[in-house]
């Protein structure tokens, strides 16, 4: 029934009204056909444990819709240049913000820091969202506690992009081209493992705050 369900409603989009003739839509009916074809293939004891790699798969990965996606990314362009001039000012770094430029004033000399498209941190809250649903289907029992844990990717990402940004904007007085090439790439991949260090944090706090009782009772 459900790879049925999948073609069906796969055909309805390629061939049916033009607004359905999207990949995000269209991909339902491809999940549809790759839950069916599990299920078939290996009966319904196994889809107790793979129902949430293939539903994981479906969703992370595919790529949002471009004018979602633009929406999203623009609006985290500002808050990141935002929290970054933000940040540069209270360490005393003197720094002007233009929309999403960030001039920072070193010796009278200007360096421009574009926060571009590319900066504005959607694929570490992409991926923090995915590391949010694997680490709270995995470690926690709680439906709060899971939807807390990946409520908290989002403000994690954000925060550790807008440090990002002004480690490169303190990085541009001294070298220009520490913002630019493999160097910028560098950068925003060491910052990762403190956002990682940060996340199992939260998982841990997230984890211990309401103990079983069951728990304790074996513990005495």
């Amino acid at each position: 029934m459900p790879i049925t369900l999948g073609v069906g409603w796969y055909m309805i989009c390629v061939f049916g009204p033009k607004p359905l003739f999207h990949h995000n839509i269209m991909s339902a009916g491809i999940a549809l056909s790759l839950f069916g074809t599990a299920w078939l293939l290996f009966g319904t004891v196994a889809m107790r444990w793979l129902w949430f790699p293939i539903a994981f798969t479906c969703v992370f990965a595919q790529t949002l819709s471009e004018v979602l996606l633009n929406k999203v990314t623009f609006q985290m362009q500002d808050i990141a240049a935002y929290g970054a001039h933000f940040l540069l000012t209270v360490i005393g770094t003197e720094v002007d913000r233009n929309g999403n430029t960030l001039t920072v004033w070193s010796d009278g000399i200007a360096h421009p820091l574009n926060v571009a498209e590319a900066c504005s941190g959607m694929r570490m809250l992409v991926a923090f969202l995915a590391l949010g649903v694997f680490l709270a289907y995995t470690n926690l029992k709680g439906w709060w506690q899971r939807s807390l844990l990946v409520l908290c990717g989002v403000p994690i990402a954000i925060l550790v992009n807008m440090i990002r940004i002004a480690s490169m904007g303190i990085l541009t007085q001294y070298d220009q081209n520490f913002v630019d090439g493999e160097f910028h790439e560098l950068v925003g991949v060491l910052w990762m493992l403190p956002a990682l260090f940060l996340y199992m944090g939260t998982l841990w706090v997230i984890r211990n705050l309401i103990v079983d009782e069951t728990e304790v009772q074996h513990a005495v």
